[in-house]
């Protein structure tokens, strides 16, 4: 059964640049590629920044059609959206791999393998 909820994909280019031009978004995006699936606590931990702040950026993404995300009793998971177009998975690939072992994009990958109890245990920060 496949919990992703998937929304239709009106992606336009101005949209699609502007999601990536806050560092909030672009390092949360840059996370979600080289992971894969994320709950909004490894976010958070990773990132150093507050739930609430976490969440308005995912939802700012989702709206923006750049990532979806699925539910998981009270966690919510966030994932890039599989049915970007192939112009956008490029982009997202080539930026991931050009800034990964830079600061501060290095610095939270590091941060989440760091983190204790990730998702999977029965608590989550």
């Amino acid at each position: 059964m496949n919990d992703h909820i998937y929304y239709a994909m009106n992606l336009n280019s101005n949209a699609f640049f502007a999601a990536l031009s806050h560092e909030i978004r672009l390092r949360s995006l840059v996370l979600l590629q080289s992971q894969g699936e994320l709950c909004v606590c490894e976010l958070t931990h990773a990132l150093g920044l507050s739930q609430p702040m976490i969440s308005r950026h995912l939802a700012l993404l989702r709206e923006a059609g750049l990532v979806s995300d699925r539910r998981a009793g009270v966690w919510i998971y966030y994932a890039i959206n599989p049915e970007l177009p192939e112009w956008a998975r490029t982009v997202l690939t080539a930026s991931t791999e050009g800034v990964q072992n830079q600061e501060p994009f290095s610095a939270d990958l590091h941060a989440l393998q760091d983190m204790p109890n990730r998702p999977g245990a029965k608590c989550c920060a």
